[in-house]
């Protein structure tokens, strides 16, 4: 029966409304109550004219009619009523409402605001010197809409206590509370939404921006956040300007004409515009007719949804609009209601018995309150039944409703405290106060604000009027659906803005000019790496670690030493063998053959000393591959030279036991003959080791060879050697063999054989000319060659002196026991007649003649 009555009544309403017939809807925009709430929505806008024309302070007429002022203001009905039907909220209160127009503007804001804080019943203001037991008209104030707005009643309402919440107003500086103690809103501030901006510029890789804000408080701080913002997260702005708002006799235009060739350079493709609704309009106006070049739009709450601005002609041509809108619970009872109350507001009889209950003293200061809304038509409105912000008026209201609750000490049965509550009790109670809205949980901090979700949303033009499409969600963190947006580049290619390119790896930028995002990509050299993508240089790497070039990362160095399976100690130690084998064949026939001529010639047991020597040398070698420990470093170099020592000084015996015999008279060398042989023989070459020795000990006393680990002299390895601390002291530990060897050269050098016997002098001397010509070579090689093969060099140049001493002395003899046996005689080798000749070995009188 009810349903079929309201079925007919909307039916009526709605042939009645299309004839054009007057409402009465500005007569329900006020309701007696217990504790009245006051309502700051723009129901229209004073026309530019009136507001420069002002020369008295005298009322202003609100020409145009704001549809989104009037819905906020049926929402904020909707919530009362609700409040007022429930049982469990304010239990035997009702709330009123008294809804005002501010036509966007703060001299219009004032007198409304002037008329909340007078005396109830009243339209006067008395002057106190303690306001504690005042009770003004209104117990708390809903709204304004616009931060603008917000910055003027908010301190005014603060200075009474009184909780005034907005539900639009987003600008940070509210957020204070030493300015604005009494100020609360149900959307989240302005830096929640550019926190939202800059990790949407960041994900998108857009890190070349341009910044426009609105010539006002709005734009001027939502701008000073933003560089923040932007700076702290690696995005520049290549420029930053601010919308200046559309006056009569402000040269707007000129100021205009400056930023547009700013913004249509060709390497910014994103644009940031915080600004209100009417400064976007007038830009777009004046870019569309100046053929604005298609950007991305990121576009401020303030402009986004609306009107102004998506219905401008030529908005197609733009580009991209993206933006973040608060995401509240939905509300679906808001659209029957509202076409209810339509129905209601075109009954004469409905409006009639509303006029006579409602009339108060209100009309006869601010005269009718929206003389517009009674010319509404239901097309016109149902078009914006869905709008963001009424989810935040309805929120509002019933964020004031639990904090009457609290405050009220409300339970299920009632309301225990009956003493009427005054503005500044119900405040303390709003502080930190968690709601619930439509099945959403609220929840105010400490400045006031809430916590919401955002919306990421699109423009998607399907008509006159572009629709609103959800590309993402911004809970704390972005999530966008990169697949659902949709760009005006053609191929609908995601757009790049970007001063330089991206480095690629292993590369870090060199920054050019001003711009952080402006910069040349330089690579890593060997050695250092990129740890960040942002670091502006690279980073060296620790001394154990080793990089190739344009590294992002470094490797750790493995210990590099002469290794035992490397290519050059592998031929090292095959010529080892051969050395080794030769010493030992050469040692193995001489003590074969130890009692004939040619060993006794040679030095007999000194001869197999010798040998056994060179044999010592060759295994002294073995002692350098491998990791160098400091019992190695410390021996190399004496086991090394000491049997090299006692080898050089058997030949010295030999070298001066044929100057002797040649050289000097045959008394003397009777004589000096039984010094070098025999018990005398082995003394000096006892003396020559001991020599030796003590250089050697000196050596390793005073500079110890040691370990190290040398981390830069290799590329990628960490080279560890024996480090000579002294090449002064290393040369004198070579000096006992060097003049051992000069001696043996200087002694058998300008000797002349004997006719009839074996020429020893000739192999003594070539072996010391192997012997220098193997060391001074060394030299030279020794100090250019690569640290790591240093160990090698020494290596070879042992193994190749000792076959150089084979080859030129020992080898020889060794050739005549056993293809010539003939010739070991004592004539021969021990003096005595002449021998026939023998290939190229014997060497006659009669040959020496023919030479």
């Amino acid at each position: 029966m009810v349903g079929s009555a309201v079925l007919g009544l909307g039916l009526w309403a709605l042939l009645h409304l299309r004839t054009g017939a007057p409402l009465c809807l500005s007569q329900q925009l006020k309701m007696k109550g217990d504790y009245v709430l006051g309502g700051l929505f723009p129901l229209g806008e004073a026309g530019e004219t009136a507001l420069h024309s002002r020369t008295q302070p005298n009322s202003l007429v609100c020409t145009r009619f704001s549809w989104n002022g009037l819905l906020w203001a049926l929402a904020m009905k909707m919530a009362v009523e609700e409040i007022n039907n429930r049982s469990d909220l304010l239990p035997g209160l009702r709330l009123g409402y008294d809804v005002f127009d501010t036509c966007s503007e703060p001299t219009v804001t004032m007198k409304p605001s002037l008329m909340f804080l007078a005396k109830a019943n009243s339209h006067d203001i008395a002057a106190y010197c303690n306001y504690t037991q005042y009770q003004p008209r209104v117990l708390a104030v809903i709204g304004p809409h616009s931060s603008e707005l917000a910055l003027v009643t908010g301190k005014f309402f603060g200075f009474f206590l009184m909780p005034q919440v907005s539900y639009g107003a987003s600008m940070d500086l509210l957020s204070t509370r030493e300015t604005f103690p009494s100020f609360f809103r149900t959307v989240p501030s302005d830096r929640v939404q550019l926190v939202a901006t800059v990790e949407l510029l960041q994900q998108l890789g857009w890190n070349w921006v341009a910044a426009l804000g609105s010539d006002d408080e709005y734009g001027r701080q939502g701008l000073s956040i933003f560089s923040g913002l932007a700076a702290a997260r690696g995005i520049c702005i290549a420029h930053e300007g601010l919308v200046p708002l559309p006056h009569a006799d402000s040269p707007w235009v000129s100021k205009v004409q400056e930023l547009l060739p700013q913004v249509n350079q060709s390497s910014i493709q994103v644009v940031l515009l915080f600004a209100s609704a009417r400064a976007a309009q007038a830009f777009f106006s004046y870019g569309i007719s100046r053929r604005l070049s298609p950007k991305v739009w990121v576009a401020s709450e303030a402009w986004l949804t609306s009107d102004l601005v998506m219905g401008l002609p030529g908005m197609t041509e733009v580009g991209t609009v993206l933006g973040f809108l608060q995401r509240g619970a939905q509300l679906p009872k808001f659209s029957q209601y509202v076409k209810t109350h339509l129905a209601l507001a075109a009954d004469p009889a409905f409006c009639a018995s509303l006029g006579e209950r409602e009339q108060g003293l209100e009309e006869h200061v601010v005269g009718p309150r929206c003389p517009q809304c009674d010319d509404v038509t239901l097309q016109n409105v149902s078009a914006r039944l869905q709008h963001h912000q009424t989810f935040s008026v309805y929120a509002a209201v019933y964020s004031v409703a639990q904090g009457l609750h609290n405050t009220l000490r409300c339970n299920a049965s009632g309301c225990p405290v009956q003493d009427p509550v005054k503005p500044w009790q119900l405040l303390q109670n709003m502080y930190n106060m968690t709601f619930r809205v439509a099945g959403l949980v609220l929840r105010f901090d400490s400045s006031g604000n809430v916590d919401m979700e955002y919306d990421l949303k699109l423009w998607v033009w399907r008509g006159p009027v572009p629709e609103l499409h959800n590309v993402g969600i911004f809970n704390g963190s972005l999530w966008p659906e990169r697949l659902k947006m949709r760009w005006h580049t053609p191929d609908n290619q995601e757009p790049v803005s970007q001063c330089s390119r991206q480095c690629q790896e292993g590369q870090v930028r060199r920054v050019k000019g001003f711009h952080s995002c402006c910069y040349d990509c330089v690579d890593c050299e060997a050695g250092s790496y990129r740890r960040n993508p942002d670091d502006p240089t690279c980073t060296p790497c620790r001394h154990d670690q080793w990089s190739p070039e344009r590294s992002t990362r470094c490797f750790r160095r493995r210990p590099r030493f002469l290794t035992w399976g490397e290519p050059a100690v592998l031929l090292l130690l095959l010529l080892l063998g051969l050395a080794l084998g030769l010493v030992l064949a050469a040692l193995g026939l001489f003590i074969r053959h130890r009692d004939s001529p040619l060993v006794q010639a040679s030095g007999g047991a000194l001869a197999c000393f010798g040998l056994v020597c060179l044999g010592l040398v060759c295994l002294s070698v073995l002692l350098f591959p491998g990791q160098p420990s400091p019992a190695r470093c410390l021996v190399q170099q004496p086991l090394s030279h000491l049997p090299l020592t006692g080898c050089l000084s058997t030949l010295f015996l030999q070298a001066a036991e044929t100057f002797v015999e040649s050289e000097l008279p045959q008394s003397w060398a009777d004589r000096l003959r039984g010094c070098l042989q025999g018990p005398w023989a082995w003394l000096a070459v006892l003396l020559a080791m001991l020599v030796e020795a003590a250089l050697c000990a000196w050596y390793l006393l005073a500079f110890p060879p040691e370990v190290v680990t040398d981390w830069r002299v290799l590329p990628t390895e960490a080279l560890v050697h024996c480090r000579t601390r002294s090449w002064v002291s290393f040369g004198l530990v070579h000096a006992t063999n060097a003049i051992l060897a000069f001696l043996c050269f200087l002694g058998t050098f300008l000797v002349q054989s004997q006719p009839g016997r074996y020429n020893r002098a000739r192999g003594l001397t070539f072996a010391m000319l192997a012997y220098f010509i193997i060391w001074v070579s060394f030299v030279p090689l020794l100090a250019n060659v690569q640290v790591a093969l240093r160990p090698a060099m020494q290596m070879g140049a042992f193994l190749l002196c000792t076959l150089g001493i084979l080859t030129a002395f020992h080898l020889p003899r060794c050739y005549l026991l056993l293809w010539q046996p003939g010739l070991n005689t004592p004539e021969f080798f021990l003096g005595g007649a002449q021998m026939p000749k023998v290939g190229m070995v014997v060497e006659t009188e009669e040959a020496q003649g023919k030479k």
